[in-house]
Parts: structure tokens; C-alpha cells; sequence
């Protein structure tokens, strides 16, 4: 398989939310192609370990680990400027986040800390990290980790969901900059996960994989085809669902607004059956 001309030995590919999961499955795969890889995540025994998880593959052209709060602008700064210090990254992967059992009705602490680290965070890498990636004149590629739940907010998680709402608006902005932007060698992806067992899903108490979920390195492996393939919208299928059932799920929740339905009628007992059999394609 080919990579995005991003992904190229020697260069630097930065990852956030590294420690663990999609994050840590990307770095091995980065180091995996010769390239420079920065760790990002908070301070501890799980950063560490992920560094000496990355540096025993023994083909990366080197290893760091930073501690990161991707919540405070100067924090991803410093981040960006040590990462820079041999050249403009390549590949910057803004993956950080979190879920904190959030529901609309939370403290504000609650709503703060998630929007804190699920967006901020995604928007401080990008101003960061992007205008030294225009100025590298370079091939590169910023990849940010979105959710289904944030395009079709399913009742609950709400700040989770609004989060990543957030993020997908954010993450199109730069796209099109980027697009329109004179001299600029940077793509923007969007990418969307479908069922991962990562960390998040054993803080959930699901202690086994499910069958219904991929693994992170089953989800890092199509978001690297789809990156070659040059998508935007990295929109993944896993066991249990697949990107017809997706796209109908999304299709429903825009269908909401242009119908006039009541907010997230998919859940709604009044439109329960109607979008089971829209969702069969009955």
C-alpha cells in the first residue's frame, strides 16, 4: 500500500491522545515508516510505557514523549516548537479526548473539562501547528479525530456530543482553508471512528473487546488507506455496523431539519418505526 506523501522516513509526525488506543496504534504505524515520532498526552506511567512501546519497533528515525495538556494553548506551543526544532511536521494528529460521563444537565466544571480538551484542544493544535506546516512548504497532513456522535448527537453524552460537533466544523474550516490558500502542501481529514475498544470503552466496564468493535490498529490501518485515497470524511465502518447503515443514520438526522421532524427523531416514539424501516431501507 501507498502513503499519503506525507508519511515519508525522516520526517516528523506529532499525535496527541498518544498514550493509548487510536493514538498510540497511529504512532507504531508512523514509526513503522521510518519517521520522527512525537507522544503527546498527559504525564505518566501510560505516556511512558507508550514511548518505549514505539521505540522497541526499532524503524523509527526517533522517539519522544511530551507531556501534554492539550487544553492550555502554551502547552501544545511548547509542544509545536520542540517537535519543530528539526523542521515542520509532516503528519500532526490532533486525537486527543475524552468523555467524562457528561450529560446535558452536568456542572459546568464537567462541560468545561470536556470542551476544554475535545475541542480546545483540537483548536490549539491547529493554530499552532498549522502555519508552521504552510511555511514548511512540504507535503503534510492534519488529521483530527471526530465522532458519529457528533454529527448525529444521539440523547445523552451531550457535552461529549457537542464537542465533537465542534470539532467537525472546526476541522472543515481548515480544510478549506487550507484548499484556498495559496502554496499550502497541507491536507486536513476528518477522521470518524466507528466502534473502537480503546481506553474510553473500558472506562464504559467492558473489560473484553466486543465482537462488534475493530481494534485501534484495525481503525489507524483504514484511516491510512483513506488518507492515500485523499478523503476528507474518514467515515469507518466497524463489526457490527457498516458505512451503508452509517450513511443512512446520518441521512435520518439531516432529514430532521429539511422535514420538520422533532429533534433527534430517530429516538422519538412517534418516529421509531418510521426510521427503523428507513434505516433497512424498507
Amino acid at each position: 500500500m501507498t502513503n499519503h506523501p506525507a508519511i515519508q522516513a525522516g520526517r516528523t509526525a506529532v499525535v496527541t491522545g498518544a498514550a493509548s488506543g487510536i493514538g498510540l496504534a497511529a504512532a507504531r504505524r508512523f514509526a513503522a515508516a521510518g519517521m520522527r515520532v512525537w507522544l503527546a498526552d498527559l504525564p505518566g506511567e501510560a505516556l511512558d510505557s507508550a514511548r518505549a512501546e514505539v521505540a522497541r519497533d526499532g524503524t523509527a528515525a526517533s522517539v519522544h514523549a511530551m507531556a501534554t495538556d492539550v487544553a492550555r494553548p502554551e502547552a501544545v506551543a511548547a509542544l509545536c516548537a520542540a517537535a519543530c526544532a528539526e523542521g515542520a511536521p509532516a503528519v500532526v494528529m490532533l486525537n486527543a479526548g475524552i468523555e467524562a460521563g457528561g450529560q446535558l444537565f452536568s456542572t459546568p466544571e464537567t462541560w468545561a473539562r470536556i470542551l476544554d480538551t475535545n475541542l480546545w484542544g483540537v483548536i490549539n493544535g491547529i493554530q499552532a501547528f498549522a502555519p508552521a506546516m504552510i511555511a514548511g512548504a512540504e507535503p503534510g497532513a492534519i488529521v483530527v479525530t471526530g465522532s458519529k456522535q457528533g454529527i448525529t448527537t444521539p440523547p445523552g453524552n451531550t457535552p461529549y456530543n457537542v464537542s465533537k460537533a465542534g470539532v467537525k466544523v472546526v476541522t472543515e474550516a481548515l480544510a478549506h482553508d487550507l484548499r484556498n490558500r495559496a502554496g499550502a502542501r497541507v491536507s486536513a481529514h476528518l477522521l470518524i471512528p466507528g466502534f473502537v475498544y480503546t481506553g474510553l470503552t473500558k472506562a464504559r466496564g467492558v473489560e473484553e473487546k466486543p465482537a462488534g468493535a475493530w481494534t485501534p490498529e484495525e481503525t489507524v490501518a483504514f484511516m491510512l488507506e483513506r488518507l492515500e485515497a485523499g478523503d476528507f470524511y474518514i467515515l469507518c465502518p466497524d463489526n457490527e455496523t457498516t458505512r451503508a447503515q452509517d450513511e443512512r443514520r446520518i441521512t435520518w438526522a439531516a432529514g430532521d431539519i429539511i422535514e420538520n421532524r422533532p429533534a433527534l427523531s430517530r429516538w422519538h416514539p412517534d418516529h421509531a418505526e418510521a426510521f427503523r424501516a428507513f434505516a433497512t431501507g424498507r
